[in-house]
């Protein structure tokens, strides 16, 4: 039996409308042909989307691809252009700093606005009052008007108050990046044990790694149109071909802008493959600690020149948990014009259990990035089953207390 729908998005469209018109005096003398001085701007089309209770879902793509559109709609901050949404439970949200403050009012009394805003009675918030306080840590400050908070400050009090209404449903923008180290661990903490209460959280975030690790389904959204929507790998792996393309788009535009003005272009190569071997023949599953050969072979249609070419692995989730380069190993790299293999060496993969994809990279003397090929390679490693994580480091332990 699957769980009930917490969040139900029905052919969900947003336009908003965008003026060109600068100042009031020009809205005036082009009153009545205003419609030729604006234009439509579509941020989500046709989005249908079912978040079932327990879930943890975070939206990610590129900016401006409708994220923060989608979670304030589903928030009700906006409505809809067309189509629905439906949300059943009780709700916290936090979508920007300071949202749902009163910058005249007090910490204190900003926690008993905010918290009544988010369904809560007086009686629940004095229950709940030192707790959220104590949360946040900014008590030597809670009877300071919220105007002179700094946003790190905002951030702390405005979570408490939102993780201490007993949500259902915990929306999360990327407010919690203006926190520190320490607070966003607690933030993540309390998140995971929301997740072990079985609430539904939908977050936004530039951190992939976040969505690896914390998700139990991605949803890539570009253009207001969803992508992809799945397992976070394979939702992250969308994404990040997606922004590969840009960055490959990118350098093709700086090599004609620098090709146009006269100065030296960087060479134009790319990786072709990364290879697995183990004596010599390419492998997808080794065994942990055995050593193997990493070929990476690329094409060269300019000659490079005091160039650095690198290897990585990746993790599932499009973690980069180890990678050196030939600048790291001190080794000079002749002149390359066409097709060219090079080795890496490794005398012992020590690494843990699991599924690990394997990209190369071509730069020039400066570090600039020329071509990166992400998951040109995967690997399967085994290991007796005696640790956990991306490393092998053969831990015992003794059976009598020192």
């Amino acid at each position: 039996m699957s769980n009930p729908t917490v969040v139900q998005v029905n052919d969900l469209s947003k336009r908003f409308v965008i003026r060109k018109e600068k100042s009031l005096k020009e809205r005036v003398v082009n009153f009545g042909r205003s419609n030729l001085h604006k234009e439509d701007f579509w941020a989500l089309r046709d989005v249908n989307i079912a978040i079932e209770s327990g879930t943890t879902v975070g939206l990610i793509g590129p900016n401006g691809s409708g994220k923060s559109t989608l979670l304030k709609m589903i928030g009700g901050i906006l409505q809809p252009t067309t189509g629905t949404v439906q949300v059943r439970g009780r709700m916290a949200a936090l979508l920007e700093l300071g949202a749902g403050f009163h910058p005249d009012l007090t910490g204190r009394e900003n926690v008993y606005l905010n918290a009544s805003i988010l369904g809560l009675s007086t009686a629940q918030i004095d229950r709940y009052f030192d707790a959220i306080v104590d949360f946040s840590g900014i008590e030597p400050f809670i009877d300071t008007q919220v105007k002179f908070y700094s946003s790190g400050m905002y951030v702390r009090l405005a979570f408490s108050v939102a993780v201490h209404v007993d949500p259902d449903l915990l929306l999360v923008d990327e407010v919690l990046a203006v926190g520190d180290e320490p607070f966003q661990r607690k933030c993540m903490d309390r998140i995971r044990q929301f997740q072990t209460e079985g609430r539904t959280i939908v977050l936004v975030t530039h951190g992939l790694d976040q969505v690896a690790e914390l998700c139990d389904r991605a949803i890539v959204l570009e253009h207001g149109v969803v992508k992809a929507d799945g397992a976070p790998r394979d939702a992250l792996r969308v994404l990040r071909t997606d922004f590969d393309q840009i960055r490959a788009d990118e350098l093709q535009r700086e090599r004609a802008d620098t090709s146009a003005q006269g100065a030296e272009a960087r060479p134009s190569a790319r990786i072709v493959s990364a290879q697995v071997l183990q004596d010599g023949q390419p492998v997808d599953t080794i065994s942990v600690g055995t050593p193997i050969t990493i070929r990476v072979t690329l094409e060269a249609a300019d000659p490079l020149e005091s160039w650095i070419l690198g290897f990585g692995f990746d993790s599932a989730g499009g973690q980069t948990i180890y990678g050196t380069n030939s600048k790291l190993l001190k080794v000079a790299l002749p002149t390359v014009v066409g097709t060219a293999s090079f080795d890496f060496d490794v005398p012992q993969a020590r690494l843990g259990e699991g599924a690990y994809t394997v990209h190369g990279a071509i730069a020039d003397a400066s570090g600039a990035e020329i071509h990166r090929l992400r998951e040109a390679a995967r690997v399967h490693v085994t290991t007796p089953g005696t640790e956990i994580g991306f490393v092998h480091l053969g831990a015992t332990l003794a059976a009598t207390p020192v």
